[in-house]
């Protein structure tokens, strides 16, 4: 008899007892023929979905629940004839009506998430493959492929030689910025305490800005640092919210006169807000009597550092001790993608690094100067082969081009700006830096109420005017913030797909629901501005 099929998922066939049981021959889940056949189906899809991008309201019109309501409670015990084809039309009729479309050339929400064929392919190529790398053992062209690149992109960003592994230094892609906070935080710690203590743990401090992303927030949680220790510096829209070396040099002073102990400062170029860019080397000046870990986290502007007239902006970068920035925010490389660079892995290594004594991780034969295992630079044991898109991407595309991209998307969100400073009744919050434009529409002057009525009216007035806008069917979708107490709207051009006609389009639709908003409230002398 012919041994069965093993072509059909839902073959199942039980081979003679042993010991007892009976084994189940399981299907071939691996089959190239029909891994190529289903492959094709999954790409046909994807490109589908980018050629009627536009097709699609960016933000979803749904309520919660609304996908529970669809599929069935449980999992199938059988697949469907053509299961692949039948869950496609699913995720074409239930999943793409329900989820934000990032790569929509109208989000202008957050900031970017961006995309390219190279990154998605590079994503599915890194899955294929499958590979665990967490030790060079594990997977040595994962390791060194690695190493490789991000020598290659610090290069590329113009990042000091200390924080290459040839200069000395190294780095790792990580998924996003908050496992690098996290873990420089936790390395920071482990060296504070190895000076001072472990049992002044509690006298710990940190420090951030006001305008600090929350990840440092959560990261200090759990890295131990009790909340009463971690000092928020605020920041003033005379200084376009960076963070006054001043003000952190006397906040650390005082710590210290009570007996506490500096820990580290988490310096931004580009906050999420408003893209504000903290004086890293005033700040390191300031810093440096008290020997605290200076981390620059630059997961969106870092990009940015690949253009030569963006690169002033990382000046002082030599003396801090780590930096960090997302490729997948704006070079083209998919998410999930963080690069870390350490001018001392070793201080990593020493906080994170599993037991030399393990016996299923040690190798003794790759024991030496030179061989990284990157399980010992995160928190993860296992980990992703994201070198691998990232690799791909330079490779096919080159810097030249990914200096092309930046450049574009500020050009468009200058002409953005531009817009917005030539109606009289929008104003712009805080000069444009990168790609983000902060603006909001004035309110009309009133002769009654004091600045705070004023502040309330104007920060009701701009929800309102997002509000509109994000509702609007084949509109922009857009973001806010409040910084200063002021409520504020973010256009963040990224996409991929982004062209000046859907920047124009989305300021045109901007204009048309501020003017029917004042239209409404009765401010007709506004819409003669």
């Amino acid at each position: 008899m012919a041994p069965p099929s093993h072509s059909h998922a839902h073959t199942s066939n039980a081979s003679a007892p042993k010991n007892g049981f009976a084994v189940d021959t399981p299907p071939c889940l691996l089959d190239s023929d029909e891994f190529r056949r289903q492959g094709y189906q999954i790409i046909d899809f994807v490109s589908g979905y980018y050629a009627r991008m536009e097709d699609y309201s960016v933000s979803p019109k749904v309520t919660p629940g609304f996908l529970r309501s669809h599929l069935p409670v449980a999992a199938p015990s059988q697949p469907e004839p053509d299961a692949l084809a039948a869950a496609l039309h699913d995720i074409r009729e239930l999943i793409l009506p329900g989820i934000t479309h990032w790569q929509s050339p109208r989000h202008f929400a957050h900031f970017p998430a961006s995309s390219s064929s190279i990154g998605a392919l590079g994503e599915a190529l890194a899955a294929g493959l499958n590979v665990v790398p967490f030790t060079w053992t594990a997977s040595p062209a994962a390791t060194e492929l690695e190493m490789v690149v991000v020598d290659w992109l610090a290069r590329a960003l113009h990042l000091p030689e200390s924080f290459m592994f040839a200069g000395g230094g190294g780095g790792t892609f990580l998924g996003t910025s908050c496992e690098a906070i996290l873990c420089t935080l936790v390395a920071a710690r482990d060296r504070k305490l190895a000076e001072v203590g472990e049992c002044r743990t509690g006298d710990l401090v940190v420090y951030c800005s006001d305008q600090t992303h929350f990840a440092f927030h959560k990261a200090a949680h759990i890295a131990g640092i009790r909340k009463a220790n971690c000092r928020v510096i605020p920041t003033r829209r005379e200084d376009m919210f960076a963070l006054s070396p001043a003000t952190v040099k006397a906040a650390m002073q005082m710590d210290v006169d009570a007996g506490m102990v500096p820990l580290f400062l988490c310096a931004t170029v580009g906050t999420t807000p408003t893209t504000a860019v903290d004086p890293v080397p005033e700040l390191c000046v300031a810093v440096a009597p008290h020997d605290v870990w200076v981390h620059v986290d630059a997961a969106y502007a870092g990009s940015a550092f690949i253009c030569p007239e963006f690169r002033h902006l990382a000046d002082g970068a030599e003396a801090v001790d780590s930096i960090s920035m997302n490729p997948h925010k704006w070079l083209l490389s998919n998410n999930d993608c963080c690069a870390l660079w350490l001018k001392q892995p070793s201080a990593l290594v020493a906080a994170l690094g599993t037991s030399r004594d393990d016996v299923i991780l040690k190798d003794a034969a790759t024991d030496g100067d030179g061989v990284v295992d990157y399980k010992d630079w995160s928190v993860t044991l296992t980990r992703r082969f994201r070198a691998l898109k990232v690799w791909l991407v330079l490779r096919c595309y080159g810097t030249d081009a990914l200096r092309g991209v930046v450049r574009a998307h500020v050009r468009l969100a200058a002409l953005f700006e531009q817009m917005v400073r030539d109606d009289a009744r929008f104003e712009v919050v805080t000069p444009r830096r990168f790609a983000l434009v902060c603006f909001r529409l004035r309110p009309p002057a009133s002769p009654l109420g004091g600045a705070g009525d004023s502040r309330t009216a104007a920060n009701k007035l701009n929800k309102k005017l997002l509000e509109a806008v994000n509702r609007t069917s084949r509109g922009p979708y857009m973001s806010s913030a409040t910084v200063g107490g002021e409520y504020l709207l973010r256009c963040a051009v990224g996409s991929t797909l982004t062209e000046e006609r859907h920047v124009r389009d989305a300021w045109k639709i901007v204009q048309d629901q501020g003017t029917a908003i004042l239209r409404e409230m009765g401010w007709m002398d506004a819409l003669k501005a």
